[in-house]
């Protein structure tokens, strides 16, 4: 996906207000992080976290602005070493984590109110190697609503896998 076409996903998904502290979980190769700093005013932080060092070596250390900050971890079971986050961005990552409530949960811990978590997962029921533990939007409105968040739905765009749609959406808590 090109970085253009993340924003698309994103647009719509952030408080522009001033200077935030974000972490996306699961960068992969940074497309959404570079997507992400181009929506957040100049001067914010976004925490980059992956277990793929070398991907993480090709981030730039500013984007837009926006200073990146790598981290080699796995976002579920290591601690992290930041907090006071205004967001957290899962692209593609939230499905492979297995209990999913409790993560969102601990991720809450991490955050400050409101809370802003924007999630880009597949439209999908059903489990692969790829996508273990599915969030389909009915999976991620049942994960997030009792937790106190509201859901926006973004955007969504045919996957270049055929395998289901991409969507985006928005969880805002208290």
């Amino acid at each position: 996906m090109r970085i253009r076409d993340a924003i698309a996903m994103l647009d719509g998904g952030v408080d522009g207000t001033g200077p935030a502290r974000w972490a996306d979980l699961g960068c992969g190769d940074g497309t959404f992080t570079r997507a992400l700093a181009q929506l957040l005013p100049r001067g914010s932080v976004i925490h980059a976290v992956d277990l793929d060092s070398s991907a993480l070596r090709r981030l730039p250390s500013e984007e837009h602005g926006v200073e990146l900050r790598t981290h080699r971890l796995d976002f579920v079971i290591d601690a992290w070493p930041f907090a006071d986050l205004d967001g957290i961005l899962m692209a593609n990552s939230l499905h492979y984590v297995e209990d999913q409530a409790a993560f969102i949960r601990r991720c809450a811990s991490h955050m400050n109110p409101p809370r802003r978590f924007l999630i880009i997962e597949y439209d999908t029921t059903t489990a692969s190697p790829w996508v273990p533990y599915p969030v389909s939007r009915d999976r991620l409105s049942a994960l997030f609503e009792p937790a106190g968040y509201s859901i926006r739905l973004l955007s969504s765009r045919p996957s270049i896998y055929r395998r289901a749609p991409l969507y985006s959406a928005a969880a805002i808590g208290r």
